[in-house]
């Protein structure tokens, strides 16, 4: 399942933000790439927000595609590892490149997260994570 959103750069360019959304072994990765740089109804991060709602053995949010991670992304992420916590729902960020990782740390909200390089890291991660007795 995949979304795309369309939005304008400033110098005119049409930048593509995407989401992938997949389940492998009960845990739901979602893969977001392009700008990151508002927050509209249908934003890919809202998805990963959705799939903690689902309440499922865990929730991986790829950003490694990502090319620009503004406020509203780093907002949005903290939501969902706000939500995350409340559902005891394990979540894995996947932030090996600047463009995420520095908006995360000039935040703060990276100490909030646990974030692996790779997305083989997260996933592997979260599938070593015993299930929860209740939810």
């Amino acid at each position: 399942m995949g979304a795309r959103l369309m939005g304008q750069q400033s110098n005119g360019a049409v930048e593509v933000l995407t989401a992938h959304i997949a389940e492998h072994d009960g845990i739901v990765v979602v893969t977001v790439a392009g700008e990151v740089d508002r927050m509209t109804p249908d934003s890919p991060l809202l998805k990963a927000a959705d799939a903690v709602r689902r309440l499922p053995a865990g929730v991986v949010v790829d950003l490694n595609g990502v090319t620009f991670f503004g406020s509203a992304g780093v907002n949005m992420l903290a939501a969902v590892w706000q939500q995350a916590e409340a559902s005891a729902v394990p979540l894995a960020v996947v932030a090996g490149k600047r463009p995420v990782l520095m908006p995360l740390a000039i935040s703060g909200v990276d100490v909030l997260l646990t974030l692996y390089p790779s997305l083989p890291d997260a996933f592997n991660a979260l599938r070593a994570v015993p299930p929860p007795r209740q939810r």
